[in-house]
């Protein structure tokens, strides 16, 4: 397989989600705050559309049911959102895995997966499970793509639990059949995120997928970055890939001036996820960040 030559422009800094929906990676208290103030659709609004007067035009989300609902705004003020793009990263894994909890593993399946494929399930167990992981992911995707009908999608992403699951378990060319699926059937670009790059890395490139778009946690701490942050940084130096950098901060532990230097060392880090419940944090994050990124991205 050549490497790809679709070639997606990735702005420098993405707007994420986790502030809305009570993930914050330190600590209990903040999440369930943080879930009390963005319990309406008008909070999280407000907070898009002060990003987007800031210069952001890339948010970057789950599919948590309550997206579609931003996404019907959206599309119901076109004007207001010119050049807005969203990066979808799924399957929105707390759904499943609450679905899981209540109905076990094939009542999850049974109810999000039509009938026919649940047959095969059945009959056939796990090794019949393991053989249409892959028509499983698809429909799950092509599910979850609905509620974002006629906006602009560039790049479509596993979640990391699904990703370094399927690390875990080396079923490599489950990655190539997501690769080919959402250039065939979307025409974007396949984007995962991960708590082990250097690993998924390898792994991509042994299924032939080169210069991939990854998303992974970057970190002066090495918080979350599996491999160890010395392999990181020599992959971040040395690797032709497309990285974006998240949980920059390490769930708080740096102060954003010394986090956002410290990704200023690699120049090859594409974009910077973040998440910000404020005007004014918005601000300075973007601010910081094109500080320690000045030289212009290629396109």
């Amino acid at each position: 397989m050549q490497p790809n030559t679709h070639h997606t422009h990735l702005d420098r800094v993405l707007f994420g989600d986790n502030q809305f929906f009570g993930v914050n990676h330190a600590s209990d208290d903040k999440s369930r705050a943080q879930a009390m103030r963005f319990k309406d659709d008008q909070s999280i609004i407000r907070v898009l559309d002060q990003a987007y007067e800031a210069g952001v035009r890339t948010f970057m989300c789950t599919t948590h049911d309550r997206i579609a609902n931003i996404c019907n705004h959206m599309r119901a003020h076109p004007d207001r959102y010119r050049g807005f793009k969203i990066f979808p990263c799924m399957p929105y894994a707390h759904k499943y895995a609450n679905a899981v909890t209540e109905l076990g593993i094939m009542g999850t399946i049974n109810q999000y997966v039509p009938g026919t494929l649940f047959g095969t399930f059945a009959k056939g167990g796990m090794a019949v499970v393991r053989g249409n992981y892959s028509k499983l992911m698809q429909i799950l995707i092509d599910a979850e793509m609905k509620m974002f009908d006629k906006i602009d999608t560039p790049v479509i992403f596993i979640q990391n639990v699904l990703v370094d699951m399927i690390l875990g378990l080396g079923m490599y060319e489950v990655f190539k059949d997501y690769d080919a699926y959402i250039r065939e059937k979307y025409n974007v670009e396949p984007g995962y995120i991960t708590m082990n790059m250097p690993d998924l890395l390898d792994a991509l490139e042994s299924v032939g997928i080169y210069n991939p778009i990854i998303c992974a946690s970057i970190n002066k701490s090495g918080f979350r970055m599996s491999g160890g942050i010395e392999r990181n940084e020599m992959y971040l130096r040395e690797k032709t890939f497309r990285p974006i950098a998240m949980q920059t901060l390490a769930a708080g532990a740096l102060r954003p001036k010394e986090a956002f230097a410290y990704l200023g060392q690699f120049p090859r880090i594409e974009s910077v996820l973040f998440g910000s419940g404020s005007k004014q944090h918005i601000a300075e994050n973007i601010h910081m960040i094109e500080e320690n990124f000045p030289v212009a991205q290629e396109v």
